[in-house]
């Protein structure tokens, strides 16, 4: 099966498959230099090849993605070790065990703490310290509690890193994946936006241009020629608004609002605000260019134009329409009309921000609406 091109835990399982081979070598030394006072050989013998087939097992499986994809490899692997290091009563009596007698899985031990670690992340890791902990110190002994704390400690230590180094390390892992997935789709956008335009764009162009020559039904196709360029060209500049945690990008939120005769102008990088706030925005801003199509005029344009100024965010909603004056926008809301004193003033007032508008008759109306980011 193909690897994941961005699997970053991959260095850690492959280093825990080297721990692993060379703890049960260090096991199989430990052996051999306290053969004689091994009460009965043969059970420790059965104890490192229990030990030695179960390290190829678990080494294989660390080494594919199958046993990275799958946590109960892991926690096997605790099972089968406890499993191992109670086996040592099979070499040595525990009387013996309590009276200073070494423990035969040694270090091997650790290895599903740092599976665990690797694979579940720090509260993986401290499960596995605390069970391989208390299997050692029911061998030990109470008495022997201070004799095996330094064990302890380095088990609690080991799974507390390592499970963070992994934590931190599939978070970069996920992050690295959504840049790569972002820098595809915009290849993939710029490769059709090239095709679009040196064919879709430019066969609209020309009917829209030769339709209002033409004009009589003709205007009729030509108008609608224009809105699909406008269209296409709006999916062409349209980009992700998801951002960062719960943060989405007003930018790509507004952009799809642009029509034959409402302008989009937005800053190159994205600009980033909390979701509900977003949200309100382009409601606010929707409700003025609702105001745009029903008071402005058959021919008025509109321009939405949002600004970054770090510590806020300013939205302007320019027409060239007929106009009005501020006494009757303040009338409209005496009589009832909420569009622009609830939809508009309202919704930025309960994000905590500002709102001015500029209008008079024959000048067309401007509203700049500011929030905080």
């Amino acid at each position: 099966m193909k690897s994941d091109p961005v699997d970053l835990l991959q260095p850690l399982w492959r280093a825990l498959v080297a721990f692993r081979v060379i703890a049960f070598g260090f096991a199989c030394f430990g052996v051999w230099t306290r053969w004689d006072g091994i009460v009965r050989p043969s059970g420790a013998v059965l104890l490192l090849a229990v030990m030695g087939v179960w390290t190829v097992v678990s080494s294989i499986g660390y080494s594919r993605r199958w046993g990275r994809r799958n946590t109960r490899l892991a926690f096997a692997d605790l099972v089968i070790t406890v499993g191992c290091m109670y086996a040592t009563l099979l070499a040595q009596p525990l009387l013996d065990i309590r009276a200073g007698a070494s423990v035969l899985t040694s270090v091997w031990a650790a290895g599903p703490v740092l599976a665990l670690a690797i694979s579940r992340g720090r509260d993986g890791g401290l499960l596995g310290a605390v069970t391989v902990s208390l299997a050692l110190l029911s061998l030990r002994g109470d008495d022997h509690a201070s004799k095996i704390l330094g064990n302890v400690q380095l088990l609690l230590v080991a799974g507390l890193v390592v499970g963070y180094a992994a934590s931190t390390m599939r978070q970069a892992g996920a992050r690295l994946r959504e840049a790569i997935a972002t820098e595809s789709a915009t290849a993939e956008r710029l490769r059709l936006s090239r095709s679009i335009h040196d064919g879709v764009l430019q066969v609209l162009a020309q009917v829209q241009r030769r339709g209002t020559a033409i004009g009589g039904e003709a205007l009729e196709l030509a108008e609608l020629a224009a809105e699909q360029e406008v269209a296409l060209r709006t999916l062409m500049s349209s980009r992700p608004t998801v951002g960062e945690g719960d943060s989405l990008d007003l930018c790509g939120l507004l952009l799809p609002l642009a029509t034959t005769r409402v302008d989009v102008v937005v800053p190159a990088s994205p600009v980033l605000l909390p979701a509900a706030t977003a949200a309100e925005l382009v409601a606010a801003v929707n409700e003025a260019l609702s105001n745009v199509d029903k008071h402005a005029g058959p021919a008025a344009r509109s321009w939405v134009v949002v600004e970054d100024l770090g510590d806020e965010v300013v939205v302007s909603i320019r027409d060239d329409g007929i106009g009005t004056t501020p006494a009757r926008l303040e009338q409209a809301r005496v009589d009832g009309h909420l569009g622009v004193s609830e939809s508009i003033r309202g919704r930025i007032a309960d994000l905590g921000g500002t709102v001015m508008v500029r209008t008079a008759p024959g000048e067309g109306t401007e509203w700049e609406l500011k929030v905080a980011t």
